[in-house]
């Protein structure tokens, strides 16, 4: 008897009918009935998945190699992409069109727009995709006008969203300019010892701050062709509104009335200091701007650099301004009836990780497509070129990969650990010998005080610039953190190099003391504890660490405790607001399954009950088209205030799973 892949009920049935004959008390019995039915008789289909799976994969990578899934966001980068256009006086009226429809469709039942699928309304989200609707012309009373205002004033009005959208707001003279935090351009001029300090802040705020304090200190003023305003969605008129700032804590409320207090100053700054500093941000950001791909590669900074460039004079056909305008439209995903605005792109990332999988498919072959993909990554590693990361390490090599097509001045740890990883792992290393050899030695030079590894810096730490009036998101650093630690765990532990010892050696206890109460790991880049706990245990695997450890076991307690009945795991992005909800979901996705099935058998789990109720859960969801899917968002871009769904992770994830599961199971190799 064969169980069928692409028939769940008759899947679920029998096993249904093996458990319920069965002593099911103890699901990691080994010995139990459903085990010795799952594995007796799985291979075949599991064979046929895997097979169905890879083929597909192949089929969506490039000629050249790559793999660029779509990188989808909230509402609020395509509704800023329609406000950006009307900012410049540049519309693009089919573009605008088909982005409105696509946000008509994101409105979720509670009236407004949340961070992502499924979640609550947020404010700062709702605002700004009401104006761009607005914007766009549709109608303030049309009932989805209708029931987004009413919602939006039930939680406060405009007033109350972030920073970023009051920027917004203040430059489209929809509030006065003291509604905003003051930023002026001369942070350009203040010196390191300076409590702030460009290079105290991660590179997604500096990229982000520069040509934006140039837009505060001019007083940026959108063109709004349409004279478009939204005065509707605040509860008290806005000059007359006095709440702006929040109070968070007692350091924030501190540093909001030294920052009020030198807002009084800002007339009194001489305007030869005022150039000068505003000639240093443009030199800054233009030596940044990275051709049609981008400042820093992301949506923001994109939109803050074209803006300035237009206050700053630079005229229509200037090709700064050209390419600044190109790399901000590179970003829009035409669907034909309706638009997307990606807030980044993310091939360095997918190639690695399809990479990956597609290895553990091949069972430990590697393919002429892998190595195509891993030459295609051989080429973009990033060699003697200008970072930021080179001011605290002048004399530290270049090595890394950037998480874009080209982002040089930003190399990430992540991307980097991973793709040495897939090199290394590859059936002929020495053809990426040198190359693996640079990424480990910057790996480990980018090393931070405490052993962990964060993403773009090291001893990004400085905790109180969280509590200063502009960073209300709590984003405004890239302290280090427990998954991108786990990658440079992983790699360096394969490698076992002694020059690496001592790094790895820190890291490790880094991680250790990193773990939750309940066993499981923090998620900074995924989510959340499910996806941290994979990292981690995956790479103390490619340590060659005791799985026996008491701190393993405990991990593992734990992912077996929050197994669905189904068999698969999920959970929900409110876990970056309440812990409580780690590792719960309403329901099970192919992702988060496929996380916590790695991390089991990394951990030794793999002829686990658990396991194989992960496995058949994975097998009963594969879908026509031999891959997986699922709307929930499985990242957070920053937990809180801003999510992402990688629609890779649903392609390779699940056939990395599958994968290492039979060659565990079957023929190890």
């Amino acid at each position: 008897m064969e169980l069928n892949a692409k028939n769940p009920t008759a899947m679920t049935r029998t096993l249904k009918q093996t458990l319920d004959s069965s002593d099911t008390s103890n699901i990691t019995t080994t010995s139990s009935v459903a085990e010795a039915l799952l594995q007796g008789i799985s291979h075949n289909e599991l064979k046929a998945a895997i097979t169905a799976a890879k083929d597909a994969l192949l089929k969506l990578q490039h000629a050249d190699g790559h793999w660029c899934f779509m990188l989808e966001s909230d509402c609020t980068i395509p509704a800023e992409y329609i406000i950006w256009t009307h900012f410049t006086g540049e519309l693009e009226p089919e573009i605008e069109r088909k982005l409105a429809a696509f946000l008509r469709t994101k409105q979720a039942t509670h009236g407004g727009w949340p961070l992502y699928h499924g979640g609550d309304l947020d404010i700062s989200c709702s605002v700004k995709t009401y104006y761009a609707l607005k914007l766009a012309g549709d109608d303030p009373d049309a009932p989805h006008m209708i029931r987004a205002r009413e919602a939006i004033l039930t939680h406060g009005g405009a007033a109350r969203a972030n920073v970023f959208t009051r920027f917004m707001l203040a430059m489209f003279a929809q509030i006065p300019w003291r509604g905003v935090p003051f930023v002026p351009v001369e942070i350009m001029l203040l010196p390191r010892w300076f409590p702030f300090h460009l290079t105290k802040i991660s590179y997604w705020s500096r990229t982000v701050v520069v040509p934006l304090s140039i837009l505060y200190s001019l007083k940026a003023q959108a063109k709004n062709p349409l004279k478009v305003d939204i005065q509707e969605l605040f509860t008290t008129p806005p000059a007359q509104e006095r709440h702006y700032f929040l109070i968070r804590s007692r350091l924030n409320k501190i540093l909001l009335y030294i920052e009020r207090s030198a807002r009084l100053f800002d007339p009194l700054i001489p305007s030869s200091l005022r150039q000068h500093a505003i000639k240093k941000a443009e030199s800054w950001f233009i030596a940044r701007l990275n051709g049609e791909d981008g400042l820093g590669g992301i949506f923001p900074a994109m939109v803050n650099a074209h803006q300035s460039l237009i206050l700053l004079g630079y005229p229509p056909d200037h090709p700064d301004r050209i390419q600044a305008k190109k790399s901000i439209q590179n970003l829009v995903i035409d669907n034909g009836d309706s638009v997307t605005c990606q807030p980044c792109l993310s091939p360095v990332w997918d190639t690695a990780l399809a990479s990956l999988a597609l290895q553990e498919a091949e069972e430990g072959h590697t393919s002429v497509s892998v190595t195509q993909a891993l030459d295609w990554l051989k080429d973009r590693q990033i060699l003697d070129h200008p970072g930021d990361w080179q001011d605290q390490h002048p004399n530290l090599k270049s090595g890394g990969w950037a998480f874009q097509y080209n982002n040089s001045y930003y190399p990430d740890l992540d991307d980097t650990a991973v793709v040495a990883w897939a090199m290394d792992q590859a059936a002929a290393p020495n053809r990426y010998q040198e190359t693996i050899q640079r990424a480990s030695d910057w790996l480990c030079g980018m090393q931070s005080c405490n052993g962990g590894f964060a993403a773009f810096d090291s001893d990004n730490t400085y905790y109180y610039l969280n509590e200063i009036p502009f960073a209300d998101h709590g984003a405004l650093l890239d302290p280090p953190t427990a998954d991108v630690s786990a990658r440079c765990i992983a790699l360096l532990g394969r490698l076992n190099q002694p020059q690496c010892a001592k790094s790895l050696n820190r890291a490790l206890k880094y991680i250790r003391q990193e773990q939750e109460p309940n066993g499981s790991w923090f998620g900074r880049w995924g989510t959340n504890y499910i996806y941290g706990t994979w990292s981690v245990l995956t790479a103390l695997e490619q340590a060659n660490i005791n799985p026996q450890e008491a701190f393993i076991r405990k991990a593992v307690i734990w992912l077996k405790r929050i197994q669905n009945l189904d068999g698969g795991w999920g959970e929900d992005n409110y876990s970056y607001f309440d812990p409580t909800f780690a590792g719960r979901y309403q329901e099970s996705t192919p992702v988060h399954t496929a996380w916590a099935l790695l991390a089991l058998i990394a951990a030794g789990e793999v002829r686990s009950t658990a396991v194989d109720k992960g496995v058949e859960y994975l097998l009963q969801t594969q879908q026509e088209n031999n891959l997986w899917e699922h709307p929930a968002f499985n990242a957070p871009g920053f937990p809180r205030i801003f999510y992402l769904k990688y629609h890779g992770y649903d392609k390779f994830f699940p056939l990395w799973a599958l994968a290492k599961y039979r060659n565990c199971i079957h023929h190890p190799y």
